[in-house]
């Protein structure tokens, strides 16, 4: 059980949604607030993040709710985490700390799970003084770099931690580049990429496999969903082909929050790159929560700071099932598309949206194949929109929707009607 504090520094507007959510994600961790306090600031407190005097209130909320663990709504330097939990006699976790523990307890892959134990070493790092007692203690110098002269405690454990971190940041490097490689045989079959990116639990998944069920044969594609925070760790890229055959690669990616710990951030750069190096972003947005304004502004932080601001993007209003007709034309959100991915609605709308943004430069055009190049004909029917097909002598003429890659290889087959 623990106690929930936060500090609303000049009084911010997302203060409040701010410690809801971190309730919400103390619950993710199966943690019950069985109490909370707030203060009022300037700045923070230099020595405790929070004031002397609140320390004591903190102290007596633990007593009364017999509570064994305080969570702190911001991060902690290291000595304000010390110094916490020395004047408390109980562990503190910091709001960065939390979202890291969520993400060890959900990472499935080998990559994620690689990527969550670099960002909490990272985060740990200036942290290990608080973790030993006997921090003065000499190793013996034999065998070490300074020969004699001994190293303390503390520098062996950061030297272990600092080449641990320098090992799994290798090994994702490693995994990153066949990921690398598998993104450049998309780019060479001239397919684009479409990447899902939002706040987290907004609905990405949802709707990634509501498009699989309508554009996909294949059932067993589907994502992993649930009404959870941070649902989804890993990358997924999934293939659509729409029924006049465009089709595209479509990368669900892990949510953003707010104060999304740096660590993260730097230790996911490698699945992260899917939303880099996509041609159009779809920002879904829960138009449910009321909220969803701030929810936007932390996405758009966010991908400005891996370096994908420049992208085109897309906003998606979803879950418009769960808001009223007067609520939703109150919402305030540019070049929007609003639908349900439970219900499907909406969907087509946003199909058209993609298809006037990644396949505006398709080509319509006629082209005459000869009727024994079966091989021809069997990929034009079925990477082209084939609108019309007549014959003429022992040739097949073709009226068809292409891409530029396409339409460049098929140049001796066009003909003019």
């Amino acid at each position: 059980m623990a106690i929930a504090v936060g500090v609303n520094i000049n009084h911010r507007k997302e203060y409040e949604e701010s410690m809801t959510e971190l309730i919400n994600l103390a619950k993710a961790c199966n943690i019950k607030c069985v109490g909370r306090l707030d203060q009022n600031l300037k700045r923070p407190h230099a020595q405790y993040y929070v004031g002397s005097g609140k320390v004591d209130e903190i102290r007596m909320a633990i007593e009364a709710f017999d509570a064994n663990l305080v969570i702190i709504n911001h991060e902690l330097s290291p000595s304000q985490l010390r110094n916490l939990e020395k004047m408390l006699d109980i562990r503190v976790v910091d709001r960065t700390n939390l979202i890291l523990e969520i993400f060890e307890k959900r990472a499935k892959s080998r990559e994620a799970k690689l990527q969550v134990e670099a960002a909490h070493l990272q985060y740990l790092l200036p942290r290990l003084i608080g973790s030993y007692a006997s921090l003065g203690r000499q190793s013996g110098g034999v065998g070490t770099k300074n020969k004699g002269v001994g190293e303390k405690k503390l520098e062996l454990d950061r030297r272990k931690v600092e080449q641990k971190i320098h090992e799994l940041n290798r090994e994702i490097e490693t995994i990153g580049i066949e990921r690398t490689t598998q993104r450049k045989s998309r780019v060479e079959a001239q397919m684009p990429n479409i990447a899902l990116v939002g706040y987290t639990n907004a609905g990405k998944s949802t709707l990634m496999n509501a498009m699989l069920d309508l554009y996909s044969r294949t059932a067993g594609k589907k994502v992993f969903e649930k009404d959870m925070l941070f649902a989804t760790l890993e990358t997924s890229v999934r293939q659509i082909r729409l029924p006049d055959r465009k089709a595209f690669t479509l990368s669900d990616t892990v949510g953003f929050v707010s104060e999304l710990p740096h660590e993260l951030v730097k230790a996911f750069r490698a699945t992260l790159e899917e939303v880099k190096n996509a041609d159009l972003l779809l920002h879904v947005i829960d138009a449910s929560n009321e909220n969803y304004k701030n929810h936007m502004k932390v996405t758009l932080e966010t991908l400005d700071e891996i370096g994908a601001s420049e992208i085109p993007i897309v906003n998606v209003l979803n879950k418009i099932d769960l808001v009223s007709e007067k609520e939703l034309n109150q919402l305030e959100a540019e070049n929007a598309i609003s639908l349900s991915s439970k219900s499907y609605v909406g969907i087509d709308q946003l199909v058209d949206k993609i298809k006037d943004t990644v396949f505006k430069d398709y080509v319509k055009c006629v082209v005459r194949i000869p009727s024994e190049d079966g091989k021809l004909y069997s990929y034009l029917n079925e990477n082209t929109y084939i609108m019309d097909t007549s014959f003429i002598e022992d040739d097949i003429i073709l009226s068809i929707e292409c891409s530029p890659y396409d339409h460049a290889r098929l140049e001796k087959y066009i003909v003019t009607i």
